[in-house]
């Protein structure tokens, strides 16, 4: 059986929390969870940077298709008890870009406080 992988940053305390929170609550066999904060490379399988993984959650589906921000977590809820009756909801076409563009404020806002990240961003310029 293929496994949707999530390439998430394990440096970020609010992110780590809630993907922690999902490999609890999550069935076996479905979800392969990459640190891509602590180790980059990882991010060999998608051929993305580290600093455009850090700044949005990114997960690959069973069929190796690129899920990116809001799309990645819909990826995941899918799975999810309970969680896949939020998915449903966020896709709703208003809800879909309201709750795109709000997840995408957020990144840049989470981005630009953490030090890691900063440090990433300045790899990408050199």
């Amino acid at each position: 059986m293929k496994l949707i992988q999530v390439f998430y940053d394990g440096k970020c305390g609010l992110c780590s929390k809630e993907i922690n929170y999902y490999k609890k609550i999550s069935p076996q066999n479905i979800f392969k969870w990459n640190d891509i904060a602590n180790n980059p490379d990882d991010l060999k399988v998608i051929k993305v940077s580290q600093y455009d993984a850090l700044m949005y959650l990114h997960a690959l589906d069973r069929n190796k298709n690129l899920k990116i921000g809001v799309d990645a977590f819909i990826l995941i809820w899918d799975e999810l008890k309970l969680w896949n009756l939020l998915s449903f909801f966020v896709k709703l076409p208003i809800i879909y870009q309201i709750t795109k563009s709000l997840y995408n404020m957020f990144a840049s806002y989470r981005f630009k406080k953490l030090t890691h990240c900063q440090m990433a961003s300045q790899e990408v310029y050199k």
